[in-house]
This record gives structure tokens, sequence and C-alpha cells, in this order.
């Protein structure tokens, strides 16, 4: 199987042994603490289940700006985004000790980790506005990702971490939510070699289908994790579970059986495109896949990104040496009138728009609205289902 990035196994922050993690649990209810942002929980989720294999926790400011500039941190490490607990008090809080972190999303803001606190930093404007602008492609308050990072705190509390637990997702998920660990041992158990990840925020219609099947007949894939992001979203994207109640549905009908994993991981959008799709290309080698999927407008949102620049980063900005999952580039995928076929659009070269099934998303959500299932040549009946059941109920 590939080996996970910079490292030979992984490197989970979790505290998976019962009686030490209690004895964790009790102690941090003695120490200072701190709710952290939704972001930085996230975080905690992502280095618990080792998916950001070789960090040991929050990077300091110097490792940050770093990775912000050129995606190395100052001992050389390739990591594509800044991984940090941004606070908007430090008060109480002191280098050298250790700190109870406290999830922002759970009732009763239970501890999700301890942090051994290495470094307090204040972040000025200029860095603020020179990560932002690095890792986003632009400054706007109107871009969701931007928004949500600037508005965290301006302290960076850096050091190591013990994970207690996995947030709500590992109660509110149970059956698709799965640790880096978990996917690789699952991955073995199933006897895969080459494994190609899709990564959704979103149901999957037949073209998103099509799409994996065409990515694992091309690359000879044994297998396929369509691996959903669970965690938080901007307003209007349809909520986790119906994706995962149609996702399921879609797998069971129109797969052959071991042939594609149904999972999610615990994470929060960004909305940075091309800087995200890096970031989705390193946890998904973590997790064990070979192969990756990148299609048009990857992790991105409104007109900050062009169509492709989430696949032309990796030939223009993403070291020769710093992954070895492969990416397959996809382009906008629809069915062909004339075919009668979902295909990629760049490869069918004596077509116009006229010649494919093309709705936008705004029609789309219309129709589900007035109850009214797409074209069959668009989407599965029985997803259409479940989505007009959700947006009925709205």
């Amino acid at each position: 199987m590939i080996k996970p990035v910079g490292a030979d196994k992984l490197l989970p922050l979790y505290i998976y042994d019962d009686s030490e993690r209690d004895r964790l649990n009790q102690i941090a209810t003695d120490l200072p603490s701190v709710i952290i942002s939704s972001s930085a929980a996230a975080n905690a989720v992502m280095l618990g289940g080792g998916y950001f294999t070789p960090l040991q926790g929050y990077m300091d400011l110097q490792d940050a700006l770093g990775v912000a500039r050129e995606m190395r941190t100052s001992s050389g490490a390739f990591f594509p985004v800044p991984v940090l607990n941004l606070v908007k008090s430090i008060e109480g809080i002191e280098a050298g000790q250790q700190i109870a972190l406290r999830d922002p999303n759970v009732k009763g803001n239970p501890v999700i980790a301890i942090q051994q606190v290495e470094t307090i930093e204040a972040v000025n404007d200029e860095q603020m506005a020179l990560m932002t602008e690095k890792v986003y492609r632009t400054t706007d308050m109107e871009h969701p990702g931007v928004a949500e990072f600037n508005q965290q705190g301006r302290y960076a509390i850096s050091g190591p971490i013990q994970v207690l637990n996995f947030s709500y997702f590992e109660t509110d998920f149970p059956a698709t939510f799965r640790t880096a660990v978990q996917i690789r041992a699952e991955i073995e158990k199933r006897g895969w070699h080459r494994v190609v990840a899709f990564q959704t925020r979103n149901p999957m219609h037949l073209a998103h289908e099509e799409l994996c099947h065409m990515a694992m007949e091309r690359l000879n894939c044994d297998g396929l994790v369509i691996h959903m992001l669970l965690g938080k979203l901007k307003p209007g994207d349809i909520p986790a579970d119906v994706r995962d109640d149609a996702i399921r549905t879609m797998v069971r009908l129109y797969f052959p059986e071991n042939s594609a994993m149904v999972t999610g991981y615990g994470f929060d959008m960004l909305y940075a495109g091309p800087r995200e799709a890096v970031l989705h290309a390193y946890f998904r080698q973590n997790m064990g896949a070979s192969h990756f999927i990148i299609g048009r407008d990857h992790a991105g949102v409104g007109d900050y990104y062009g169509a492709f620049d989430a696949q032309t980063i990796f030939d223009s900005e993403v070291p020769a040496d710093a992954l070895d999952i492969e990416i397959f580039r996809a382009d906008h995928t629809a069915w062909s009138k004339k075919l009668n076929r979902v295909v990629m659009m760049n490869e069918a070269p004596d077509h116009s728009k006229e010649d494919f099934v093309l709705l936008s998303g705004t029609r789309v959500r219309e129709m589900l609205s007035e109850g009214k299932a797409p074209p069959k040549e668009f989407s599965r009946p029985e997803v259409a289902e479940i989505l007009i059941k959700y947006y009925q109920s709205l």
C-alpha cells in the first residue's frame, strides 16, 4: 500500500488506550482551558485520525507563514495549508503549560484535546493578509473561507496535542465517519491495491457516478473510496446526513459489490480551490489511496478560481517529490445526447453545448423543491427521490 506522506506509517494523535485517555480526561478538568474555533477543532479531528501525518500538533507562526508562501515548514516538511489554533483571548494561558482545548461544536464544550503550549504569538494584519492571499488567492471577505479564517482570532497557540475524541463526527455519523487509520485497515481487508478516491461535499448525480466508473476503469483500480466532507459548509449546501443517504443509495444500486466504500471525514470546508485540492490529495495519500480524482472547480466557490486551477497547481507549485499519490484529471462530465452516455466534455470535440444534458444548480434545486425529478440523464431517480424529500421539508 502507498506510504503516508513523509513517514513510513501513520502517526495518529488520538489516544487509543482507554485508561490513558480516561487519565488525560481527568487531568484536563484542572487545566486552563479555551473554547477553540470550529476550524481548530476540525484540525484536531484530522490530526487525531492520522490524516495530517506527520504533523504533531498546531503550527507556530513561522511554520504557518512558510507553508502559506511555499508549502514548506521551517524544517522543510511539505504541507499545503497552515494548521493553526487561532484564539481571540490568551488570558490565563502561558507558554510551557498544558491547556485543555474545548469543542465549540458539542453541547457543553467538552475537551477535545490537550495541547502542550510551545509558543503564543500575536498575528499582525500583514501576516494574516499574507496567509489569506496565499491560501485563498483572495482577501475578499465575501469569500466564505476567507471570512471564516479571519474571524478566528489573532493569537496563534502552537504545540503538540493529544486528541481525546472525534467531536460530533463519530456519534452523528457512526456508519460513515472513518479515520485514516480505519480506512487503511479496510482497504487492506478488502484486498485492494490500486485505490482511487473521490471527494464530495454534495450528493452525487449521474455524471459524478460515471466519472468514478471511468477513473476506476482507466486507472485499473481495485476499489473506490467515496470520501465525503462531514463538517461545516456554507449556507445553502445540502446537510451531510442527506448526502450520505443519497450516496449510499447510489452505491448500493449502481456499483458492483466490494468495488466502492462510502466514508466521511471530520473537517470544515475551506473553499480554497487549488490549495484545498492539494490538501485533499495529501490526506487521501495518508488514508491509503493511490489515485485521486480532481475535476473542474474542485473545492472552489463563486468565481474566485479558474476551472482547472486545482489541477495545474500540481504542475506549477507542488514540489515533484512532495506526494506519491497520482492525480486523475477530469473535465466536466455530462450526458451526451449524440452518444447516449455520460462523457467528459473535452473528449467530445464534435459536440456543442446543446448536445449535452446540462442543468444549473439553481434549476436543479427549483425542480427538486417543486417535487420534480431531474431527467434520468442527469440524476438517478432513487437519488432524486431522497433530494426531493429534503427540499420539500425546508
